[in-house]
């Protein structure tokens, strides 16, 4: 039961025999992990969304908004796609009363898929865009919303602020700090 050195063996919580005995073991020092970068995801195939169709829990705050609330989602989606040519309030309010009185604004919703697929060369995947807005509405406009999302676009600030953020973001010179002197 003894080792050959007489004394207990050391047991660790998970029932394994520890090897080093706390005498003999002395930790190795450690640089702490930093993440130098961002990390980087792999570069997607042409025409192939970011994300799939029902990975709409990939953005849980999304999901919810759009569950509840579709007219929301669908004015970010649409203000991005016609290049702030309408409102983000305007085409949600549209988008909302076709719900409302028609039950079928998965009718106007769709053209915008097809305009966002036209605009990044996407597939028409899983199926036909109008198939895929009436089946799957929810699914379909938070696909939507995070592939523009993925492209670089605040979804939150509307086509004015993200053209002025970009702009500022290539126009910006870049930052000079004074070198150390004695």
């Amino acid at each position: 039961m003894y080792p050959l050195n007489d004394q207990p063996e050391q047991i660790h919580v998970s029932g394994i025999p520890n090897p080093y005995p706390p005498e003999s073991y002395t930790p190795q020092p450690y640089a702490p992990y930093v993440p130098t970068t961002m990390p980087m995801r792999p570069p997607r195939a042409a025409g192939k969304w970011s994300t799939g169709l029902c990975h709409c829990c990939d953005d849980p705050a999304n999901c919810v908004i759009t569950c509840f609330c579709p007219c929301i989602t669908f004015g970010q989606i649409a203000e991005i796609v016609n290049k702030g040519s309408s409102s983000c309030a305007g085409s949600g309010a549209k988008y909302g009363l076709l719900l409302g009185l028609t039950g079928f604004a998965c009718l106007y919703s769709c053209f915008y898929r097809s305009k966002l697929r036209g605009q990044y060369d996407l597939e028409e995947a899983p199926c036909v865009d109008c198939l895929v807005h009436f089946c799957c509405e929810t699914c379909a406009l938070c696909q939507e919303y995070r592939e523009l999302k993925e492209r670089g676009f605040d979804m939150g600030i509307g086509w004015e602020a993200n053209m002025e953020r970009q702009k500022r973001g290539v126009m910006m010179a870049p930052v000079i700090t004074p070198s150390m002197t004695r």
